[in-house]
């Protein structure tokens, strides 16, 4: 086989957005919209589409076993991946404001010696949610 040489892309992207297949949409839905600062754009019965008006990725949720999925994708879960919302600043004042509303930290908040901090929550159907804001790298 012959190496081919890249092309340019010719379609612009304008949004990015992240399609998460739970089990229970609303759950999730709910989770979003109370701690994460995500709106509504559309529903309806097993779908939700979510957006903020940042720079975040936007969001689909569809209920596992939904019909417009291919077969072999139905029954698949949101699981092994991590959702990563980088925050320019105010990193540990977000993990207490989540904490105080009562949402679980289920990774506590720490720094990398990459200059990478970070922590995580989980939301209703297993999503996790990493938050990070890039520091400078700790000294060797």
């Amino acid at each position: 086989m012959q190496p081919t040489t890249p092309t340019t892309p010719t379609a612009a992207i304008t949004t990015t957005t992240l399609s998460l297949t739970v089990d229970d949409v609303t759950a999730s839905q709910k989770f979003f919209t109370t701690y994460l600062g995500y709106t509504e754009q559309a529903a309806a019965e097993g779908f939700a589409s979510l957006t903020r008006p940042d720079a975040a990725a936007d969001i689909v949720l569809l209920a596992r076993g939904t019909e417009i999925l291919p077969p072999e994708q139905r029954d698949r879960r949101a699981t092994g991946l991590i959702l990563a919302l980088t925050l320019a600043t105010g990193i540990k004042d977000e993990e207490r404001r989540l904490r105080e509303e009562g949402v679980e930290i289920t990774m506590p908040l720490r720094e990398e010696p990459w200059g990478e901090r970070l922590f995580q929550v989980t939301d209703p159907n297993g999503v996790i949610i990493q938050f990070v804001e890039w520091a400078a790298p700790q000294e060797a």
